[in-house]
């Protein structure tokens, strides 16, 4: 297949759908002159949100053979390109209305429509959320999938388009967050390794909080072609090779739905009562008191030789305990060399088991809880394994690592169960290395309850730590205790990223971008923060958003299908 030049237009939409029409036909010749055969519109781009009531919102929305889409449907045919526009479509009666993605074809005529799955905050006062199956439109120019904005905040509907074969993500968006144009589109195109082309609506009359812009196309792998800017109206415009879509593999992880689980996704599935989250959808309660939890991050690994990095982690757990700290996390195989478990395992589990004996008994003299990651050996198998051991030193859990990379799988056999450990100082769930890659993983153990994952690693990538793990905090509203080697390649720090519980009157940025510590990269450091367990029992993102409690298990079948 040759290239395909697609295009992104941001701009304001004002009350008058006429002129909106008008409007958007110039960005969308403006894009076809310069050779687009693909163009993305804003989400409601037929109208701006004046009004106040769902029958105030029926009148002023659209019909599928109203006049601002059939007009877009004149101006396809006309220059031979397809247009995905967002619209607010009436519903088979009043006031039902739902925000839509409307794919239309060259010769004029609707290819695809589809119904916003997850609304954004006021948006649930005024919209009635979509409930059809999803669907991938197979075209001349590629396998094109719509969504809209919060579809991408959550990672459900971009990944159940990726698994029905989606080569091109079309996102039509009106944010006013920047946590779309930084986190939600590059990471659902490097978690799919799909192309995503994302138009946001621009600037309008509001100071306080105006539309991000922020239009881009994002391609498989991460790089962004093109970006209109977050300022002023535009054209965002690029040449793409559909093609590249088809090759899920990502460098160093392996093919990013290869490695997939779904035989551990069934959680997922279950009906929204049925799973332990269910207990913690919507705001905390207003009697649930404070539940801090000192976390230390005990940032060292490897250095010099074995004995040596051994002390200076006996040391950190002391020093943890006498601060006050609760619970210490170690990086991704601490005490190994990069290669050294591959060269060789039985040796690595060895020293593995001695390592976490004199763990124990460190942990029993601070009175700390640790999670430590190390080299299992089991009935002739090795494992890449999280224990846990508590302020006792006693091992009350155990994670071994599902989600194998391409190193992992020269020596490790995958774990077989996502788990969080209920204890005395919290619900907490794990994950290692690079399975923040994998959003099944961190969603599963929300799902399950965790109220904080831990997540042993060694960063291989800024996005890894700037975009992913970023991401499984916000989509999820769970802490997320993310703790790096020394040595790691891409030479950044260790980091929390909190679960920021929901407060009347937040800034829009500080809504949707959790708050983020750091450490500094590349020698030995002690973060230690209290983390407040209440906040993950918070799951509101705004005054209506639950991004849990919105999922729709009933159209996940394809997560658990093999």
């Amino acid at each position: 297949m040759a290239k395909v030049r697609v295009a992104a237009a941001q701009f304001f939409s004002g009350p008058d759908p006429l002129a909106n029409l008008e409007l958007a036909a110039g960005y969308v010749r403006d894009a076809a002159a310069r050779g687009a055969r693909l163009v993305v519109l804003p989400e409601n781009a037929n109208r701006v949100r004046d009004f106040s009531s769902r029958e105030e919102c029926w009148e002023h929305s659209e019909d599928l053979d109203g006049p601002f889409v059939t007009g877009l449907g004149a101006l396809a045919a006309e220059l031979g390109v397809y247009i995905a526009a967002g619209v607010d479509l009436r519903g088979e009666s009043a006031p039902t209305v739902h925000i839509g993605s409307v794919l239309l074809g060259p010769d004029g005529r609707i290819i695809g429509v589809h119904h916003k799955h997850v609304l954004w905050d006021y948006e649930y006062t005024l919209f009635t959320p979509g409930n059809a199956p999803y669907q991938v439109h197979d075209t001349e120019i590629g396998r094109i999938g719509l969504l809209l904005c919060a579809d991408g905040i959550v990672p459900d509907t971009p990944r159940a388009l990726g698994l029905l074969g989606a080569q091109i993500l079309c996102n039509s968006l009106n944010s006013r967050g920047p946590d779309e144009y930084r986190v939600h589109v590059p990471l659902r195109a490097l978690e799919n390794r799909v192309w995503h082309v994302a138009a946001n609506t621009v600037g309008g009359p509001e100071h306080e909080w105006p539309w991000m812009g922020g239009s881009q196309i994002v391609a498989p792998d991460g790089t962004r072609l093109a970006d209109a800017g977050e300022d002023e109206p535009g054209l965002a415009i690029a040449d793409i090779d559909v093609e590249l879509a088809d090759d899920k593999r990502m460098p160093g992880v392996g093919d990013v739905f290869a490695w997939r689980r779904p035989d551990l996704y069934g959680a997922l599935t279950r009906p929204l009562d049925e799973v332990p989250a269910a207990a913690m959808y919507g705001p905390a309660p207003a009697d649930m008191p404070s539940r801090p939890l000192p976390v230390a991050l005990l940032q060292v690994s490897w250095v010099r030789n074995t004995e040596w990095t051994v002390l200076r982690a006996l040391g950190q757990v002391a020093y943890a305990g006498g601060r006050g700290a609760r619970l210490g996390v170690l990086p991704e195989l601490f005490c190994l060399e990069p290669g050294e478990a591959a060269e060789d395992p039985g040796r690595a589990a060895n020293l593995s088991r001695d390592v976490l004996q004199r763990l124990a008994v460190a942990c029993a003299e601070a009175k700390l809880w640790l999670a430590v990651n190390l080299v299992e050996a089991d009935d002739g198998k090795y494992y890449s394994t999280v224990f846990l051991l508590d302020d006792a030193g006693t091992l009350v859990h155990r994670y071994r690592k599902t989600h194998l990379t391409d190193e992992d799988r020269a020596w490790a056999t995958p774990g077989a169960e996502l788990s969080v450990a209920d204890t005395p100082i919290g619900r907490i769930g794990f994950m290692i290395g690079e399975e923040v890659w994998v959003p099944e993983v961190a969603r599963v153990l929300a799902v399950e309850g965790a109220e904080l994952i831990v997540h042993p690693t060694s960063w291989t990538t800024p996005d890894a730590m700037h975009v992913a793990a970023t991401e499984r905090t916000e989509e999820n509203r769970v802490h997320l205790v993310s703790v790096t080697r020394l040595d790691c390649p891409a030479g950044l720090g260790s980091q929390i990223v909190r679960a920021d519980d929901f407060r009347p009157g937040q800034p829009i940025a500080v809504m949707r971008y959790p708050t983020g510590y750091w450490t500094r990269p590349g020698f030995e450091e002690q973060l230690l923060l209290d983390l407040d367990l209440r906040e993950s029992n918070d799951k509101m993102m705004g005054y209506h958003l639950d991004p849990l409690a919105t999922r729709a298990p009933q159209l996940y079948g394809s997560f658990t299908a093999s």
